[in-house]
């Protein structure tokens, strides 16, 4: 998905990488607002607690990334197995 520099793909393309770059965001700023916190609570157990939700938060971003990243097969790739199947199928 990634673009020539000056060219714009199509408008799905676009809110996707509209959609990653607002969560990329949304995760720093919440990395440093955990850091602001950690300081604050000076719990034992605070600075796992703000790691494991960083790393909770990576995750579930990634996750989101791939499935709306992820390219269909193509159609005809998708017609080629379609009649492979069929033609298994017939001959059984």
């Amino acid at each position: 998905m990634i673009q020539e520099a000056g060219r714009l793909g199509s408008p799905d393309q676009r809110a996707v990488l509209l959609a990653a770059g607002l969560a990329d965001l949304a995760v720093s700023t919440l990395g440093s607002a955990l850091g602001g916190v950690r300081q604050l609570l000076r719990r034992s157990d605070a600075a796992e607690l703000a790691a494991e939700a960083e790393r909770e938060l990576t995750a579930r971003g990634r996750l989101v990334l791939d499935r709306h990243a992820a390219v269909p097969p193509a159609h005809l790739e998708v017609l080629a197995r379609h009649a492979l199947a069929r033609r298994a199928s017939d001959g059984a």
